[in-house]
């Protein structure tokens, strides 16, 4: 059974920063494409970032220069480092597991994160 769960989430300043995990397990970690949506309330869920098997990166535009997607295999787990955080990066943040071009394996719970003063 896959399961991925997250953590780090929480309330923190504009300007501030968070570190948000994902542990997998059910999967042979090393095979999948892991990344990070995130959605605020009344908007779209959106690709926040994600990482390949081979560690190539993809960021949405508005997350360029700010956040960093990492992994790491011997831990199965998954990093999404928020610097330099903005009111408009208050969402849920979900999360997920993919073997491309397959459809999403598997999804988080998510994890809340809000900025603001």
């Amino acid at each position: 059974q896959v399961e991925l769960v997250e953590s780090g989430g929480g309330l923190v300043q504009p300007g501030g920063s968070l570190r948000l995990s994902c542990a997998a397990s059910g999967i042979i970690f090393i095979r999948y494409t892991m990344g990070w949506y995130r959605q605020a309330p009344g908007k779209q869920r959106e690709l926040v970032a994600r990482i390949t098997s081979g560690s190539n990166t993809i960021y949405a535009d508005s997350v360029k220069g700010r956040f960093t997607i990492s992994r790491d295999n011997t831990k199965n787990t998954v990093y999404l480092q928020l610097n330099s955080l903005k009111p408009e990066d208050t969402a849920v943040y979900y999360c997920y597991a993919q073997i491309p071009p397959l459809t999403i394996s598997a999804w988080g719970q998510g994890t809340q994160v809000t900025v603001s003063s």
